[in-house]
């Protein structure tokens, strides 16, 4: 088993371990920054809330909720006219992080949504008679009181995008699920198939571990 890990590629392991890694960090990056503003839109928007407005809301609901029903390997090739209308190329580890971001903004909005919906209700009303606007109860007192949710949820994206970008791999995506499926699965060369999973398994736990890491740290602080 071990003689089939040459330099060659140990150095494709490697290589495509890293790949992997700016797929998924970028596109958590361009999904954090389109989807928590929609998440706290969807929030701030629904009945009884400081933006309250039905007819907004229920239509940003139904983006989302389309966004998350399309499997991301349909999305994958949907919008490959918008791939490469951004980048002028459907192809290569730049080019997956466009649908990869384009699947995080809607679980990263309806994870924010649901992390602002834990927030105790009179937080906001305290907010308002310490007088507040509606854009300082937001930043000033919902978002910090939902920091640890808000890692959370980030925490479950990044795991999420690392399986996606797996998956981007295979239609020539780059990053380990392009090794796993070239290089392990259709050369019979079980070993390299092994070590991808392997590598990928380690990369969801040291997420998720520093996650959780992270969401006790705040959580201490919050004490």
């Amino acid at each position: 088993m071990f003689s089939a890990f040459t330099p060659m590629v140990l150095k494709l392991l490697w290589s495509a371990t890293l790949e992997t890694l700016y797929m998924t960090f970028a596109s958590g990056f361009f999904g954090a920054l389109f989807g928590i503003p929609l998440g706290v839109l969807l929030f701030t928007t629904r009945p009884g809330q400081i933006f309250e407005h039905k007819w907004l809301n229920h239509a940003l609901s139904a983006i989302v909720n389309l966004g998350r029903s399309v499997p991301f390997v349909i999305l994958l090739v949907a919008i490959i006219p918008f791939t490469m209308l951004l980048l002028g190329t459907f192809i290569g580890t730049t080019a997956a992080i466009v649908p990869l971001s384009v699947s995080a903004v809607p679980l990263v909005a309806r994870l924010v949504e649901g992390a602002l919906l834990d927030v105790p209700a009179g937080l906001t009303e305290a907010a308002r008679s310490m007088g507040a606007s509606k854009l300082q109860i937001v930043w000033k007192f919902l978002l910090p009181e939902a920091t640890p949710s808000l890692i959370n949820t980030m925490t479950i994206t990044l795991v999420s995008l690392v399986n996606y970008s797996a998956m981007a791999g295979t239609v020539g995506g780059g990053g380990l699920g392009y090794v796993g499926i070239q290089w392990g699965y259709q050369t019979y060369n079980p070993p390299i198939l092994i070590a991808t999973i392997v590598i990928l398994v380690i990369m969801v736990q040291a997420i998720q571990l520093t996650g959780d890491a992270l969401v006790a740290h705040f959580r201490h602080r919050a004490r």
